[in-house]
């Protein structure tokens, strides 16, 4: 009776902060598949619908360290929900856009703080709640498990209910997951917080938001700039400041964010030095295994998200597949991620995360190895699953095993800490995967197979860096 209550408790925690993430990583990939059917709809261009989501990621990265700070004032739970609400109100209002400028609001702007909201209190509960590492570790896997579904079902299923009811009915049915989500949280018992800090940091705040923004947006700049050369005139105010051929322009946006974000930690140092309460407190760097274990979220969510990307362009634009059918090809990722998630739990009490990470990026790669080898423009369909399959399988491992090791690294009391760093530089990988594998693309001279071969090869060389910097953490950093 004692295990059933414990397992009824802990579905109690898990289910809405797995649904929480499921939903939010819904929403950073479902609009893609009806980026033409809104436009036409509300009057606006494929350009202008690009824009909404662009600025999407952009409010979520901007704002996800002050908001993760934010559970340490209000409280986990309290944020958790506040999150929903917003995110909520974002897409009731994105379902009833008749213009560009309603649904950037709500999808933008309420949505992307919604996610800034609720996402960092999904793992710090995660974490507080379960002590013991082996029921962390599983719920760990989940949570990834609920991440990695939302991202890969995200062009099938918004496809589906965007073909069949319409591009408002994804919305809806946003709303109808967040109300239920909204009533399962209220059973969620949040741990009393250590102590409050005694004021906000604003300043960090601004600094921190407006660094990952610059950074992030020149990132997404690549698709149109290209990284070494402008691959068209850069103007501002209709004057032209970089001809096409000159230095591309992403680096002037990626180096006043890097301005920005180190005059940021020139304030934390400066604001810990004086004994006050920094945005996230630089104590938590010193933990070579929580270092090395960000790097490889960094990694883990740009080769996820890039070889997502480019797999369903190629399915699109070589294979002539429409939505429905590429999210249909992308099953057995799906299927890898859930099964691998599902084990982690057991896996940790076998193996060390050092032993777990490597082994995820290892069969990442040998999963984008085989697409490499086997799909071609004309191959059997069956020729994806062996690939999909593994690649799923890595990244549902790596995912859960780097949270795990990331989150446990530091103290309760600092998990607000580094939790908001650790889903900023999730939110990183996953623009970058993107930017980069688009930029290959973009840039090719020639159409056809060559270049989805090239972006695979890159995803490989950046999956081998990955087990190389698993091979550096440290060893007594276990479970």
């Amino acid at each position: 009776m004692a295990t059933e209550s414990k397992n009824a408790s802990a579905a109690a925690v898990v289910l809405p902060l797995a649904l929480g993430q499921f939903i939010a990583s819904y929403a950073a990939t479902n609009m893609n598949v009806a980026i033409s059917t809104i436009a036409e709809d509300i009057g606006t261009t494929v350009t202008g619908i690009q824009t909404a989501i662009t600025l999407f990621t952009l409010t979520m990265a901007a704002l996800m360290i002050p908001g993760s700070k934010l559970t340490d004032y209000l409280g986990r739970k309290v944020c958790f929900i506040a999150g929903l609400i917003v995110y909520g109100a974002g897409a009731l209002l994105s379902a009833f856009a008749q213009g560009i400028g309603l649904l950037v609001v709500g999808y933008s702007l309420l949505e992307g703080i919604g996610s800034a909201l609720l996402i960092p209190p999904i793992y710090i509960l995660v974490t507080v709640v379960f002590e013991d590492v082996n029921a962390r570790a599983r719920n760990f896997g989940i949570v990834s498990g609920a991440a990695g579904l939302g991202a890969a079902a995200g062009p099938l299923l918004g496809g589906l209910i965007t073909s069949y009811l319409g591009w408002r009915a994804s919305f809806y049915f946003q709303v109808a997951v967040i109300v239920l989500i909204i009533v399962l949280a209220l059973r969620i018992t949040d741990p009393p917080l250590a102590r409050r800090p005694a004021g906000f940091d604003v300043w960090g705040a601004v600094l921190s938001a407006a660094g990952l923004f610059f950074v992030v947006f020149g990132v997404l700049q690549t698709s149109t700039y290209g990284w070494i050369k402008a691959r068209e005139d850069f103007t501002i105010g209709g004057t032209v400041v970089i001809p096409q051929g000159g230095v591309s322009p992403v680096w002037i946006y990626v180096a006043i964010g890097a301005v920005l974000l180190t005059i940021f930690f020139f304030h934390l140092r400066r604001v810990e030095n004086h004994h006050r309460a920094p945005l996230f407190s630089l104590r938590i760097f010193r933990s070579r295994a929580s270092n090395l274990g960000l790097v490889t979220q960094v990694l883990q969510w740009l080769v996820m998200q890039g070889a997502f990307f480019v797999t369903s362009v190629f399915l699109q634009q070589i294979r002539g597949y429409n939505a429905i059918e590429t999210g249909l090809v992308l099953v057995p990722a799906t299927i890898g991620v859930l099964a691998s998630s599902a084990l982690a739990g057991r896996m940790t009490r076998r193996h060390s995360l050092r032993r777990l990470i490597r082994f995820g990026f290892s069969c990442t790669t040998l999963g984008l190895l085989l697409m490499l080898l086997l799909v071609r423009e004309d191959s059997s369909i069956w020729t994806f699953v062996p690939g999909l399959l593994l690649m799923g399988i890595g990244i549902g491992v790596m995912l859960t095993a780097s949270v795990n090791l990331v989150q446990s690294s530091s103290p309760d009391e600092a998990q607000g800490d580094i939790s908001g760093v650790s889903r900023s530089v999730s939110n990183l990988g996953s623009s970058l995967g993107t930017a980069l594998v688009g930029s290959v693309l973009a840039g090719a001279a020639v159409p056809g197979n060559g270049p989805f071969g090239i972006a695979f090869i890159l995803l490989v060389c950046l999956g081998l860096v990955g087990v190389v910097t698993a091979l550096f953490i440290p060893r007594p950093v276990k479970r």
